[in-house]
This record gives C-alpha cells, structure tokens and sequence, in this order.
C-alpha cells in the first residue's frame, strides 16, 4: 500500500504503518494537549497505541487462521479505519471463511475478557467512555475490544461479519451467488448508517462512505469471478507485446515506450524469458536520477509473478490481485514470453461477456 512504513516482520509477514495513522497519532495528542493538558495528551496516544496493538492481533487472527489453510499473507497495514491485512486469496470453502473471518473478534472477545480479569472489578460505565482520558487505560481497552468485537460482526463488507455473512449464504447458494446478496445487504447497511449520521455523527456518514464502496467492489468482483468461470488465461491475455531485454539501458526502454501505448513491459533475457516488468512510473521516476545509460536493471520490479497460457484464469486473477499487481507476464510451456494480462484485459473480456455471456474465445483457443 502507498505510504506506508514497514515497521518489522512478525511470522512471514510484513507490519506496516501508513503515513495517515502518525498524523492521526499527532491529531489526537495535539487535541488533546490543547484541551485538557500535558498528562491527558500523553494518556490519549498510550490509549490509540495500544488500541491498535489489539488491532494488530485482531489481523494476526485473521492471518494465522488463514495459514492454517495454506493461505499466506504478505503484509498487514495499520490505518486510522483499523487494519488490513493482504490476504492472498479468500479461502474457497465456505467452512474455511468462516473461521477465517471469526477468528479477528475472537481475539477482541479474548483480550477484553483478558483485561477485565485483571483489572478486577470493571465497572461497566466506564468501558463505555472509551474517549475519556480520566477513565481506567485497562478498562477504556477493555471497551474497545469489545466494541471492536461487536462492530467488526456487522454483515456488511469489509468488515469480517460481512465474510461471516458471505460464507453461510455460500453454503446454502454457491459463493458467486452468496458475494451478490451479502453486497446488497452490505450496501443494505451503509444506506442505514448514512441515515443515522445525519442526525449529529459525521463519523458514522464517513463509515457509511466506505462500507457501500467496499460492498460495490466485491459485486464488482463477483462478476468478474463469475465471468471467469471456465476460461483460461490464453482466452483474456494480450499477445502483441513490446519487451524490452535484459541488457538495454534508460534511453533504449524509453525508445519502446515512445513507440507504444504500454504501461507495463515485460524484462527478458536471451531466452524470452520474463525476468523482469518494467513499469512506465517508475521509467520515468528512474530519468530524473540516472542517466540515459543506466541499465534498466536498476529500475524493473523483480521477480515477476508469471501465469502460465493454459492456467485458469481464475487463479491468475488471484495471482494480479496479490500485492497490488498491474500486470503478469504469460509464459508458454518452455517459460518462454507469450503474452501479458493486464487489468485492462479483464474489463475488456468483462465487457464481452457482459454482451455476449456464452462467448467462449474459439478463435483463440
């Protein structure tokens, strides 16, 4: 994710910051300095701290029960909204979201449990009064968790009752069907939140905000998903493609690119094969530092994650969903380059699909 630190590995997994939570750190010490002191400044940010440590083991729920499933997660990012963590794929059956998704407030539940047991008596007040700094720190994390817990299980996406939601419908009609319903129901949600932040909680408008888009893009990816089924990657994958070899400097790679309407060109070596993609951003990023002679070794994003021409498109669609990539490089069966699938490529054969559902790509074939 853009502007994010990485802070650490725990377990294979990179633990990153973005930019936007130290902001919202000095926010919220710097509103509080201004209104109530020094003391309740520095109790506040301890508090946000760590809060989002619980979050942190809430994602961690989530990715050790993922890996149980042999589902990796690159890296989690910490925001102001709470966490993200980059699963690599949902799981495929419904009984593994389910945990999946279960196990985030089952750490909040166990935290809060946790607190309250050693605080002793809580009163129950005070948990509710998460915001003030004149409260018990442990029962104002107890608190959390538990509201963390509760908010978390809401069925709507992106939060993990929406997943919840999403793996019972799928054992009852299918997973393409279950994403449609638990997106309406989803968009069903943001619709009631909205209407209740008008009346005095801007928050719950901004919640509202992210949770219809959230629920809009897993219809949007439902249909993709439905529009896959059965096609291979041969069928989508763009085969007049400009590389560039492994050897060409600055000034050479800036020649192709001039002469196509590429964003994305795929590094080769002797053998057409793909060691390499070089990215039109970083192209030009790369000019502003390096002469026109540099290698553009220097500059292309390695290793590149590569499909195969006969894989199913459903997995490289996994595969150009991880880690935020643009493009794959498609090989053939001597790993040589044959092609590349691009985003573009998809909303394309979406779109083909859209108009034609039962086209099957025999010309390509």
């Amino acid at each position: 994710m853009l502007w994010s630190i990485t802070i650490g590995r725990v377990a294979g997994t990179a633990v990153r910051i973005h930019i936007t939570f130290i902001l919202f750190l000095v926010w919220i010490g710097a509103s509080a300095l201004r209104h109530d002191g020094g003391d309740a400044a520095l109790r506040n940010v301890l508090f946000i701290v760590l809060l989002f440590a619980c979050v942190l083991l809430h994602e961690f729920g989530h990715i050790l029960t993922a890996r149980r499933f042999g589902i990796n997660t690159p890296e989690v990012t910490l925001l102001p909204i709470g966490g993200v963590a980059s699963l690599e794929r949902i799981p495929d059956k419904p009984g593994q979201e389910l945990a999946v998704a279960l196990a985030g407030p089952a750490v909040n539940i166990v935290i809060a449990v946790a607190l309250i047991l050693v605080a002793g008596a809580v009163i129950p007040e005070e948990m509710q009064k998460i915001d003030d700094p004149r409260i018990c720190l442990v029962a104002r994390l107890a608190g959390a968790n538990l509201f963390l817990a509760i908010f978390n299980l809401i069925p709507a996406f992106p939060m993990d009752g929406g997943r919840v939601l999403h793996a019972v419908l799928s054992m009852k009609m299918g997973p393409q069907r279950a994403t449609s319903v638990a997106a309406r129901i989803g968009q069903g949600f943001a619709f009631v939140l909205g209407f209740a932040g008008l009346f005095g909680n801007p928050m719950l408008l901004f919640i509202a905000i992210f949770v219809y888009v959230a629920a809009a893009g897993e219809a949007q990816d439902s249909a993709l998903r439905s529009a896959v089924t059965g096609l291979r990657v041969m069928d989508a994958m763009e085969t007049r493609v400009a590389s560039v070899p492994v050897e060409a400097s600055l000034g050479d790679a800036v020649d192709v690119l001039l002469a196509t309407a590429q964003h994305q060109f795929p590094v080769i070596d002797g053998h057409r094969k793909p060691v390499g993609l070089l990215v039109r951003e970083d192209l030009i990023a790369a000019l502003g530092a390096h002469p026109r002679e540099a290698p553009i070794a220097d500059v292309m994003r390695a290793p590149t994650p590569v499909v195969r021409v006969r894989q199913d498109l459903g997995e490289a669609l996994n595969v150009l969903g991880a880690g935020g990539s643009t493009a794959l490089c498609v090989v053939d069966e001597t790993g040589a380059l044959a092609g590349m699938l691009t985003r573009e490529n998809m909303a394309e054969m979406m779109m083909i699909k859209s108009v034609q559902p039962d086209w099957t790509f025999k010309q390509r074939r």
